[in-house]
């Protein structure tokens, strides 16, 4: 017996001998469709919110909530989809996830005022949420250990390059069409979907024979403690930069209901014989520290992809456009990569590729932490295909660590958690650069202004240069002086922001790279084949 056999029980023989009735490559195209529709419209819709406000006469700031609305219904249902795989059978859930996420997308299209697209959209975002995680699930019982990689090398294109050129994307429809078509692509993808899954993917006996034997109940404790915590917090996480945090009674609120949720949920659920989150999984320790992998992961890919693009256009001038053209090629080297890294997976221990994979991603973010406000469009393409390297090394090997030990039966439930994971990790990504960026701007705008005074013989020259060149451009000697103020006010906001940036991409970098010592905490897998008896 190896180690790894103590922290679960291995799959019943029915488990363990299933194989789809169709060739697992086709059933790897028909989950990667759905889940890369639903993984684009999470970052889709973010560069069309001006165009969104304006069209339905609301403020750019309440147009927010059509981003927030999706991420807590998706955030909620993530975590759920083990259960209600297991409650309604993992085929009639897909499918019913498919078919809400498609009528919502409809629906989101024609929608008459914010407040029914705000509605439509936790529609979509509740039909899009066990996607993932059931996607997850089929993939990984329908490929034998020794293919899984390269299965979740093709699964893992749809997740990682779909927030990637989501905002490019959506700039492009919105500009070229209407920003109703961002939702209105989403109908033949969802039906064509439906029809390949109805076709196609069939869920395995035992768990048909399991549903039946345990006659499941549904947990509405369990489930409205759930809903609380994970609601609460991404509202919390997505408003509380813009309401100053905790100084904020509402963000107060937010993270008191937050905490009682969750920290009930935990205790409540540990005790529950069905839990709607088997929060038991994380006793695995390749499981657990898998989970924390994939946290950091979120949280450096949405936070860096937030990032650059707000550097790159409120620094530098770029369009909505030209700034996704500086993030599309590392896309590209995602898809580039991602077969070479399900072909390493079967050769390679997975704990050394996630090694390489955050070192190649922290060089790319310290290749940013360098940036100035002088860089080139060629320097920020080559320091995010960089970055984007490293990242296509990541999601495949995780995955293979964290349920190298979950028996097929917990699969369900193990692919909620982890997703969970992801998407919280890149909302804690988005709130933590967008609150520094703010408060590191002020810092160095303070300290730079302490350098700027009007006896100093620096100051006096650059002021003196700038009013004799906008003298000479016909203003008068007065407004030439005020103006050459404004130069210099505006040159000091640019040069803080842009320490900033550098300083967050380093941070960003830093903390990446803390997850190199987990992989060492982990039990080793022998490549293609499972768990490896010795430590």
């Amino acid at each position: 017996m190896t180690a790894g056999a103590r922290d679960f029980p291995a799959a019943s023989p029915e488990a363990q001998e299933w194989v789809p009735a169709h060739s697992p490559w086709l059933i790897a195209f028909v989950v990667m469709l759905s889940t890369f529709m639903q993984v684009l419209d999470t970052s889709i819709a973010n560069v069309s919110l001006p165009h969104i406000a304006g069209n339905l006469s609301a403020g750019v700031e309440e147009s927010t909530w059509v981003l927030t609305s999706y991420l807590v219904a998706n955030s909620i249902v993530l975590p759920l989809s083990g259960w209600l795989s297991s409650l309604i059978g993992r085929k009639r859930l897909y499918m019913i996830c498919v078919a809400t996420f498609t009528v919502s997308s409809l629906l989101c299209g024609l929608a008459p005022s914010l407040g029914f697209l705000v509605f439509f959209r936790i529609l979509q975002g509740a039909g899009g949420g066990a996607l993932q995680p059931v996607s997850q699930a089929i993939l990984v019982e329908s490929f034998p250990r020794e293919k899984r990689g390269m299965a979740m090398a093709v699964y893992g294109m749809g997740v990682v390059f779909a927030p990637i050129i989501g905002p490019t994307l959506g700039g492009w429809i919105t500009d070229s069409y209407s920003w109703r078509w961002i939702f209105f692509i989403n109908i033949p993808v969802g039906a064509f979907s439906l029809i390949l899954t109805f076709r196609f993917i069939h869920d395995p006996p035992y768990l048909v024979r399991s549903r039946v034997r345990e006659g499941y109940k549904i947990d509405y404790i369990g489930l409205g403690l759930l809903s609380v915590g994970l609601g609460f917090l991404q509202v919390m996480f997505d408003k509380g930069q813009n309401e100053d945090w905790f100084e904020s009674s509402m963000i107060r609120g937010c993270a008191l209901l937050a905490v009682i949720g969750l920290v009930g949920v935990v205790f409540w659920e540990l005790r529950q014989r069905h839990p709607v989150v088997d929060l038991r999984l994380l006793k695995n320790r390749n499981f657990a520290l898998s989970t924390i992998t994939m946290f950091a992961m979120g949280m450096m890919m949405y936070g860096s992809t937030v990032l650059l693009p707000i550097l790159l256009q409120t620094l530098m001038g770029y369009t909505a456009m030209l700034s996704g053209m500086v993030i599309s090629p590392g896309g590209m080297m995602v898809i580039l990569f991602m077969p070479l890294v399900g072909f390493l997976s079967s050769r390679v221990e997975a704990r050394w590729l996630v090694v390489v994979g955050v070192a190649v991603s922290s060089m790319g973010l310290f290749i940013m932490s360098g940036f100035n406000l002088d860089i080139d469009f060629k320097t920020a393409v080559m320091a995010r295909i960089v970055q984007s390297a490293g990242m296509a090394f990541l999601f495949v090997p995780i995955n293979t660590l964290a349920f190298a030990f979950v028996a097929k039966e917990k699969v369900n439930n193990a692919t909620g958690l982890i997703n969970l994971a992801r998407n919280v990790g890149g909302s804690v990504g988005i709130s933590m650069v967008t609150a520094l960026i703010a408060r590191r701007a002020q810092f160095h705008h303070n300290v730079l202004v302490s350098h700027l005074t009007p006896y100093d013989p620096a100051y006096q020259q650059m002021i003196q240069n700038a009013s004799h060149a906008l003298m000479g451009a016909g203003n008068s000697p007065n407004l030439a002086y005020i103006k050459a103020h404004g130069l210099l006010s505006g040159m000091l906001y640019r040069q803080s922001n842009m320490l900033a940036f550098v300083d967050i991409f380093r941070l960003l970098g830093v903390m990446f790279l803390i997850i190199i010592p987990l992989m060492f905490l982990m039990k080793k897998i022998r490549p293609g084949k499972g768990p490896m008896a010795s430590h």
